[in-house]
């Protein structure tokens, strides 16, 4: 998993046909997604419950591309094992989730993954400073956690801006998490973010047997980034 700046779609399966995950994937992979998007949700982190390290690892197998794996999720560290031998390539965490998140990010590398760190909108970036040396991804959530299909918080445009200031020349991708669209996508790359995780966005109007609209959804969001 190489490292580049340019703009990738993460489909999140959160907003794919439950009961064909596999096909799901691989239809949206088939149709252009860099990225596949895991929203790992407990239940006491964040108001729903989703996926575990068996559903990971059952996936894993139609996946070609990247495995995304956001684990909303407090506490973190008991899982982080599991996660990666469910074959995540890219494992987040919650800086909220714990108070050791610099003990939780040496234990994602450890494990093999790429670390990264999810701020919920409410987050100041103060204390990412002290964390950048260990994170892969920053993931800044664009709705409040728990839920597909909420609408964009705006005031998270200015944070992107000023993280992409603070990561300088490293190695860190800034990540976008809830309500991206074709108009709202434009916003967040203009302001630095180069991974763009879309639900309802990708996967309207598509499904197994009908794919071809999961190709023109992220083709209109593509278009508005590069437009």
């Amino acid at each position: 998993m190489s490292f580049d700046r340019t703009v990738k779609i993460a489909p999140s399966i959160l907003s794919a046909d439950f009961a064909n995950f596999g096909q799901e994937i691989e239809a949206v992979e088939a149709q252009g997604a860099d990225w596949i998007h895991v929203d790992v949700m407990d239940g006491h982190f964040v108001p729903n419950l989703t996926f575990g390290p068996p559903m990971c690892a059952a996936i894993r197998k139609h996946i070609s591309t990247v495995m995304d794996v956001h684990l909303m999720i407090a506490p973190v560290d008991p899982y982080i094992e599991a996660f990666a031998e469910a074959g995540a390539d890219v494992l987040t965490a919650h800086l909220e989730a714990g108070a050791h998140t610099h003990r939780t990010l040496q234990a994602i590398r450890g494990a093999g993954c790429k670390a990264g760190l999810a701020l919920n909108p409410a987050t100041g970036i103060e204390e990412v400073e002290y964390l950048l040396d260990m994170v892969d991804l920053i993931c800044v959530m664009t709705v409040n956690p728990g839920f597909g299909g909420q609408k964009f918080i705006h005031s998270q445009v200015q944070k992107v801006r000023r993280l992409r200031e603070m990561i300088g020349d490293r190695p860190i991708h800034i990540e976008i998490d809830g309500g991206i669209t074709p108009e709202t996508a434009p916003l967040m790359t203009e302001a630095g973010a180069d991974v763009l995780v879309a639900g309802s966005a990708v996967f309207k109007g598509g499904s197994v047997s009908d794919p071809a609209p999961y190709g023109e959804n992220m083709r209109a969001i593509r278009a508005a980034v590069a437009g």
